[in-house]
């Protein structure tokens, strides 16, 4: 069986980690693959560390535990690279995806990383400025279909388009789809 691809996320209550984790495994599913995705918290409320999870790949998928080794890390608060291991487990070689105004080589001197990559895109300031509300989450998956080709930004915009279009007015939906097309162009690393 071919190992899938494993992906953590690492974001706060309320930033959309756990959201993004769920949506970004519905659109692979609609995209004809296998995937999961999942939380991890402790007691529910704004602000405290949650993790999310997916693995995703063209099998089916019999795992189901936390993942301890992923490919991709993507840190929704710059904040966590202080409190947490966000590395910790990293593949050799695997890529950390951090919502960060600083450059990807200013946060990789602070990581233990190995040969790993460290990609940052200022996905908070995105989100203000084409949602106006600081949840960071459709512009980091912009950004990571960018930094790993899972699937091409229109896919995803169809997708997360139609999964919005009940749940939210126009401009909202059409916020969030600019705020992850600007952070798949404006993605460093």
């Amino acid at each position: 069986m071919e190992k899938p691809l494993e992906i953590r996320w690492h974001g706060r209550g309320g930033q959309g980690a756990k959201t993004a984790a769920f949506l970004l495994a519905e659109a692979m599913i609609e995209q004809g693959k296998y995937a999961q995705g999942f939380p991890d918290y402790g007691p529910e409320r704004m602000g405290a560390p949650i993790r999310g999870y997916n693995r995703i790949s063209t099998e089916p998928i019999r795992l189901h535990c936390d993942i301890e080794n992923p490919e991709i890390v993507i840190v929704l608060d710059p904040t966590l690279l202080r409190t947490e291991n966000v590395a910790g487990g990293l593949v050799e070689g695997g890529k950390i995806l951090i919502n960060s105004p600083a450059g990807p080589e200013e946060l990789k001197s602070d990581l233990d990383l190995g040969n790993g990559s460290v990609y940052t895109v200022d996905a908070t300031r995105i989100a203000l400025e084409e949602v106006g509300r600081p949840i960071p989450n459709l512009p980091m998956i912009g950004a990571l279909l960018k930094v790993s080709n899972l699937a091409d930004i229109e896919s995803m915009t169809r997708i997360v388009s139609k999964k919005f279009e009940g749940k939210f007015n126009k401009q909202v939906v059409e916020g969030n789809l600019k705020a992850m097309k600007r952070a798949y162009q404006e993605v460093r690393g």
